[in-house]
Order: structure tokens, then sequence, then C-alpha cells
């Protein structure tokens, strides 16, 4: 049976999106210390699953009014309660167990789940988290976002199915789970994340990723978006055209927009996140720049400025807030000013 949420008509609960230029997230925010201090709570055994998501509540109505002050269309809960994006779902997911700790770069480290046993669906993991922000969000759409199965994956160690394109899909099935908790109560954006996939960039891993999506998002008549960052983008991009999802988001910034040429080579088609805002960085990009890194793409006739979304790379986690929030600001004002430009306001 098909997956009906609210039909997307570009008005949520009275909050009227742009016409063209739509402003958002990828998802993750700044962490707050009452979300550090819950995280660490439920980490020694201290709190319920239910306590937990109470007492992170604080740092996720921060987070919404830091994007609502800085004016984003399309916002998110900020992952406050997610220590790490895959961590979160394998705790929540039966079948798997902690493993080690395990060096992704720099001195940043984090323990690589082990799945140990047929996975399966337990309930709701990011739902409580993305109600609330909803609830908060003054009409404002929340995104509804998940790491994606081909992630879940690659990031853990598998000790029960010794076939990954069948771990893949049987965590495609899980997850199609959680989508249609979010689908059901009115989800109009979700967002798979697939960062892993530009680390593997070859047809076949592509494809194993259509079909896990193919699953989780079929019959789902929320936006459908998936989010890949980092990496040799370019040569899956042609594949990723293939995908069951309304828009990709994808970075450009940080790797001086080396993208779009191949954007205009495959004839991209769907809604673009357009990514322009470097989060590995702690300068602001000034209204001007990211003003001219919006007309590079408009001028490129690839899109029209009503399938554009414009967004940070990836998420915000690493910066600290007020380089965050300032970000969007002008990412926002920056919008803002080519719409106007361009008739549309």
């Amino acid at each position: 049976m098909p997956v009906r949420s609210s039909p997307f008509s570009g008005v949520s609960m009275g909050y009227e999106l742009p016409k063209a230029l739509v402003t958002t997230v990828v998802g993750s925010y700044p962490k707050l210390p009452e979300a550090e201090q819950a995280i660490q709570r439920r980490k020694r055994g201290l709190i319920s699953e239910e306590e937990f998501h109470e007492l992170v509540k604080p740092a996720i109505k921060a987070v919404v009014m830091d994007q609502i002050e800085a004016g984003v269309d399309v916002i998110s809960d900020g992952e406050q309660a997610r220590e790490d994006m895959v961590v979160y779902f394998a705790e929540r997911i039966e079948g798997y167990q902690s493993g080690d700790w395990v060096r992704i770069f720099d001195n940043v480290y984090f323990r690589k789940p082990i799945v140990a046993s047929r996975l399966g669906y337990k309930g709701p993991m990011a739902v409580a988290d993305w109600e609330y922000a909803r609830s908060i969000a003054e009409g404002r759409p929340v995104k509804a976002i998940l790491t994606g199965p081909y992630t879940m994956v690659d990031w853990s160690f598998d000790l029960a199915y010794g076939d990954r394109r069948e771990l893949v899909l049987e965590m495609a099935r899980v997850l199609r789970r959680e989508i249609e908790e979010f689908a059901r109560r009115g989800a109009e954006f979700i967002q798979v994340d697939e960062p892993a996939l530009s680390t593997r960039p070859y047809r076949e891993e592509a494809e194993l990723l259509r079909e896990a999506l193919e699953i989780m998002f079929k019959g789902v008549s929320a936006k459908k978006i998936v989010h890949i960052c980092f990496g040799r983008i370019e040569r899956i991009l042609p594949y990723a055209l293939e995908f069951p999802v309304d828009q990709l988001d994808l970075e450009f910034k940080n790797s001086n927009f080396r993208l779009l040429p191949h954007l205009k080579e495959y004839g991209f088609d769907k809604e673009l996140g357009y990514g322009v805002i470097d989060v590995h960085s702690t300068r602001v990009e000034t209204v001007e720049e990211i003003k001219n890194d919006i007309y590079r793409l408009l001028k490129m006739d690839i899109l029209p400025p009503e399938k554009i979304y414009v967004d940070p790379d990836c998420g915000l986690k690493r910066l600290p807030r007020e380089i965050a929030k300032a970000k969007l600001r002008n990412m926002v004002e920056a919008a803002r000013q080519v719409r106007r430009e361009l008739g549309y306001e």
C-alpha cells in the first residue's frame, strides 16, 4: 500500500515557501550543552530513552530558533540527539552491538558498530525529535532525516550476513519502517544521508543504493531527498540521476564548484540541493560571495531557480554555534536578494 504524507504544495502549516531558491539545511547543527549532557547521561544508563528525548528538547528548541531567526525556510532538529549519524541508529536497530573505537580523520574517532545478528526494526528512532521540532517551527517544514542503508553498512562491521548487498537491502527494509512513521505523521521532506557513497564512486555501488532507495521510498508521497557530500561525486552522478528521488543534495563550495560542468554534461534534471556554505571553514561567507555562487549555477542554464534549494555543503555540527548561525543568515539574505533581482519577490 502507498504510504501517504501531506501532498506538498509549497505551503506548510501557514508558512509559504519562496517560489524559487528555497533555503534549507542538510541536517546537523553545533551540539548544545543540554544535548551533550543528555547523551552522556544516557550512555551511563542514568536515564531512559523517553527521558533522554525530553532532556534534548531545550537544545532542539534553541536550534530551531536559530534557524528561524536566520530566516531558513526548511529547517531541521539539528540532530541534537545524535552523537554520531551511524551509531545513533545502530543503537536502536535490533541485531547491532557496540564495537571498538575507529579513527575517521585527524583526531576524530567513533565506536564502529557491529552487525552481530539479523537486523530488525524495534520502533521509531528519530521521529520524536522531528515531531517536537515541527511543533515549534512556526509553520516551517522540518526535514525528516535518517542515515541511509549504504552508509549504515559501510560504516559498520558485519559479523552476521557475509553478503554486503544482502545487508544493504535488509537495512533498507528496516529504515523503510522509519520512513513510514515519518510519512504517517505528515512529513513533507524526507532526506536520506549517504556520504559513504562518494568514497566508492563506482557504477555497481550506485546501482546498489538505487535498489535500496526503491525499497525505502516506494509509494511515499513526501519530497524524497538523498544527500551525498565530498569524494568523487562526478563519477557516480550519471547513475545517481536514476535514483528514485525528487532531489539530490550535493556539496559544491568546498570543492570550488568542480561538479557544475558535470551537471551540464549529464543533463541534470532533478531538484538540486546546492551547497554554497563550506562547513569545514570558520570563515563566514559574505552575502555577495554567496550571491555570486548562486549566479554561477544560474548562468549555466542547467536548472530553473524553482528547482534549486540553497543550503550548506553538509551538516554544520563541527562549527561554533555563532559561526554556523552567521553563515546561515548570510546564505538566506543572498538567496533573498537573488530572488528579488530575478523578479520572484
